[in-house]
Parts: C-alpha cells; sequence; structure tokens
C-alpha cells in the first residue's frame, strides 16, 4: 500500500537544483521548479546512475550530468517519449514536502 513519507522542510529546497533522498530503499531526486515541487526516481536508465538530483533544469525538463538525457519534470517522459523515469505524487502541509512511496515487494522464488 503507498503512502505519503516527509522528505524534508520546503525550506530546504532551492529553486532549480535538486536534492537526492532515499526513502524505504527508493532514490528520489527532488526539485523546487517555478514554485512547484517535482520528486523523480533518481536512477537514470542509461547507465543506471544515480545523478539525477544533480542535473540541470531547462524548459521544465531536468537533464542527466552523466551523458545527458532529458526527463520532463511533471511526467518523468523523455522529449522522444522513450525510457522515462518515474515520478512520484507529492503534497506540501505547514511548510513539510511528502512524497508518495510504494513500498518495494521482493519477490522470492522457493
Amino acid at each position: 500500500m503507498s503512502e505519503f513519507k516527509r522528505i524534508c522542510k520546503l525550506s530546504d529546497l532551492k529553486e532549480d537544483f535538486g536534492i537526492r533522498f532515499i526513502v524505504d530503499d527508493v532514490e528520489i531526486a527532488i526539485f523546487l521548479h517555478k514554485g512547484k515541487v517535482y520528486c523523480l526516481d533518481n536512477i537514470c536508465p542509461h547507465q543506471k546512475s544515480p545523478l539525477i538530483f544533480d542535473g540541470y533544469i531547462e524548459d521544465d525538463y531536468v537533464f542527466c550530468p552523466a551523458h545527458g538525457w532529458e526527463f520532463h519534470l511533471e511526467t518523468g517522459k523523455r522529449k522522444n517519449n522513450a525510457n522515462g523515469i518515474k515520478t512520484f505524487e507529492t503534497k506540501i502541509e505547514n511548510g513539510e514536502v511528502f512524497v508518495k512511496i510504494e513500498p518495494k515487494e521482493l519477490k522470492w522464488n522457493l
């Protein structure tokens, strides 16, 4: 079952700069862009690099600093709609940022 988890204070975020968080073993990149908070998977599908948080933002896209793959902040999709990344629902309450996380399920073959 998905639930919202507190990530940080809204005041911890700087416009167009990312921060990396790990919540329940999930890597998250969080950005404040044009006054709105966005949470995306921090792992770039290109080479599985956990660097999205360190990317730069241009035209509502975050660009992976490793090789320049771009991902839309709201949808996680690439401009060509290939190999997008997951986005996470967020909410702000009393100056705190919360993100909705789906717990990882381990599927063991016995």
